[in-house]
């Protein structure tokens, strides 16, 4: 794919390229053009492509302002804009590409439509049922969501309602309905939208391309505006993305594009590698760079993220990557296997609270699955330990209670000139909602004040950044990541899933679940690219690590059930032939803080995870106390219902069963209770044990 040019061959201005290695000087120095960067894993192409665009800034060959970068994420775009910002430039735009084009068609709308811009349709579903209605299409809401993923595929690969039956056809579509009637919904679906003039995410891209293919003026106006381009993960664009970004260009080739095309994970969207492994035939002259030096991962985890990557088929040549690991040695990767999937999450959250102990902070710590209804029993077993998680896809950091109260408090703050820094007028200012000298002891509270301290990390952030920062402006900054939905980094090990986890990283990995059926995922077998598309998806999960990673897989789904599973095909190859994969000892008895559980009736070993918390053996009679769990089923419903959370987040079920079993009379005996330790005895011990003594009356 064309030839790398030498960093030799250019001038740059002294400071900014330093500390650059050879190949991210070579593409950080390239001269306008077309430039296209393959960049693996780990390997600084945000670091790259930021100080590109200021060095052809600075270097005088483009004004800032003429510079349009797009990416995948409003995470990935705030982070670039950060970067830029800390390299001194402002003014350069860093969106995504929903939210470029959503820009200029606000801007452009009035003169083309001669109205204002149509509402954006938040979510699609209803308009589907609909439509689905109106076709004699079945409307439960799986089938819905089906329908409105096949109708995004279609936008976002052009087809239309005509072209799809043909095309479903050709490609072999998995279609949740008979392709004519899925054509007819889509059809239907468009007509009821635009009577309602809303808007659809795709359309945002649709009518952006379709204004400037048609409107010469608008075409002009806007290339006149922006003059160079850079989109970032290049290997995940639709065709639809990849004509806007062709409208946008207008013929020209002042574009740098960036990618991996092993790590293509979303082809079920319509995205492919195509355009970046024909970037030469597009542009024979173009400069071509290869980033292979990984800084985020240790040797051990470079090593396993090349063996996972070596063994797909059919790679093509503009992905063949090898990545060269540049940190000094960390641990081996750990390989485990566990009877079932309760056991494995206990062992997990068991790992994470050592790697907590030793000081590796709970942000800094990741448990990733292939499928978001994994979490439950993550989040399960985090609780009983009280360690604090965020799942990534749950409430949206903005849209809590005490940050919309500090945002607002900050507001107001800028109305009253003050002669502190700004990281001080926010610590004031934040004091008035919450925002203690010393973190409370545990639970919600402990987590409300955890967000705001976020809040004046990232105002220390923008003082670092920004010379001479005020209120003001980090009060506009705070605005801007509030409205691309970029929140500060929040104390809390995270859970989330493998495509959510994409483009992030940290320092201890967990990656669960990795059994045949779901990773790969069952639906994949059977077909070769969904296969080596399942592959990429856990080499991006590996190449998330830092430093600790761990690959994890339970042979049974629930506690006590057939051992049937076995671990997932891309294990193969990579766990050393003398790991015993870390069965569970039964024999011995499993261990706690390096004693054995015993049951408390007959005295023997106890090995399922149900047994250690409920403390006896399943031999051994239960002598549950019915009214009592009763009473305490009523309470943490109560409970639940105050606090707005689950009822497992106060006490799982096991836990409760184990408390009307041992009726404990005082905090020692309830915190013996596997799963009960401080926090929640500061939280509900004292309600739990009046529950214990009312029902003792009664």
């Amino acid at each position: 794919m064309g030839s790398a040019v030498s960093s030799a061959a250019f001038s740059t201005r002294p400071g900014l390229l330093d500390g650059l290695d050879p190949e991210q000087l070579a593409a950080a120095s390239a001269p306008r053009g077309p430039v296209c960067v393959l960049a693996g894993a780990g390997t600084g192409k945000t670091r790259t492509i930021t100080h590109r665009i200021a060095h052809l800034i600075q270097s005088g060959h483009v004004a800032a302002g003429q510079v349009l970068a797009v990416t995948f994420t409003a995470r990935a775009a705030g982070e670039m804009r950060a970067r830029l910002r800390g390299l001194g430039v402002d003014g350069a735009q860093a969106l995504t590409f929903h939210a470029a084009a959503r820009r200029q068609l606000r801007y452009f709308w009035p003169r083309v439509v001669g109205d204002r811009l149509w509402d954006l349709l938040e979510g699609k579903l209803r308009l589907v049922a609909q439509a689905a209605n109106r076709a004699g299409v079945a409307t439960e809401a799986e089938v819905l969501r089906d329908l409105a993923s096949e109708i995004e595929w279609a936008k976002a690969t052009l087809v239309s309602p005509d072209d799809y039956p043909a095309v479903a056809a050709r490609t072999q579509r998995d279609t949740p309905a008979p392709a004519a009637q899925v054509a007819e919904v889509y059809r239907n679906y468009e007509k009821i939208k635009n009577s309602a003039q809303v808007l659809d995410f795709d359309d945002l891209l649709l009518h952006t391309t379709a204004v400037l293919e048609e409107h010469g003026d608008v075409a002009t106006e806007f290339r006149d505006r922006y003059r160079c381009f850079v989109v970032d993960e290049y290997q995940d664009v639709t065709p639809l993305q990849q004509r806007l970004l062709n409208a946008w260009l207008g013929g020209r080739d002042d574009l740098t594009v960036v990618g991996d095309a092993n790590q293509t994970i979303y082809s079920f969207g319509g995205a492919s590698p195509r355009p970046l492994l024909e970037f030469t035939r597009r542009f024979p002259e173009a400069t071509v760079v290869r980033l292979e030096r990984d800084y985020r991962s240790t040797p051990q985890v470079v090593s396993l993220a090349n063996k996972v990557i070596g063994a797909a088929r059919g790679r093509p040549a503009g992905s063949r990557l090898q990545l060269i690991g540049q940190r000094p040695d960390g641990p081996e990767p750990r390989f485990a296997e566990y009877d079932d999937e309760p056991a494995e999450a206990v062992a997990v959250a068991g790992r994470i609270r050592q790697l907590l102990d030793a000081g590796v902070p709970a942000s800094q710590i990741a448990v990733l699955y292939r499928v978001n209804a994994q979490s439950e029993a993550y989040e399960q077993a985090l609780s009983e330990l009280d360690i604090p998680y965020l799942v990534r896809g749950g409430e949206r950091f903005f849209a809590r209670k005490e940050v919309r109260q500090a945002i607002s408090a900050l507001r107001v703050a800028t109305s009253r000139p003050s002669g502190a820094d700004v990281v001080e007028q926010v610590r004031t200012a934040l004091a008035g909602v919450g925002l203690t000298e010393q973190p409370p002891p545990g639970g919600a509270a402990k987590e409300r004040w955890d967000a705001l301290l976020s809040l004046v990390e990232l105002a220390e952030e923008l003082a670092a950044t920004v010379q001479d920062a005020d209120l003001a402006r980090y009060v506009a900054e705070l605005e801007q990541r509030a409205a691309a939905q970029h929140p500060p980094t929040v104390e809390g090990v995270t859970l989330a899933s493998l495509h959510a986890a994409k483009g992030l990283e940290w320092d201890a990995v967990f990656l669960v679940g990795l059994a045949e059926g779901t990773v790969p995922i069952q639906h994949a077998d059977g077909d070769d690219s969904a296969i080596e598309e399942e592959r990429r998806l856990f080499y991006v999960g590996v190449t998330r690590a830092r430093e600790h990673l761990s690959l994890t897989w339970a042979l049974s789904r629930n506690a006590g059930g057939r051992r049937h599973r076995r671990r997932s095909r891309f294990l193969y190859g990579l766990i050393p032939e003398d790991h015993p994969a870390a069965r569970v000892a039964r024999a011995q008895g499993k261990t706690f803080g390096g004693a054995t559980a015993r049951c408390r009736v007959c005295g023997g070993g106890l090995t399922a995870t149900l047994e250690v918390k409920l403390g006896r053996c399943a031999r051994c009679p239960s002598n549950v106390d019915e009214e009592l769990l009763e009473r305490l089923k009523s309470w943490r419903s109560d409970r639940s219902r105050e606090l707005k959370v689950p009822p497992f987040v106060v006490f799982t079920d096991a836990t409760l069963v184990a408390i009307a079993e041992q009726r404990p009379a005082d905090d020692g005996a309830l915190v013996s209770i596997s799963g009960i330790g401080a926090t929640k005895l500061e939280r509900f011990g004292a309600e739990v044990l009046a529950v214990v003594r009312a029902a003792g009356r009664g």
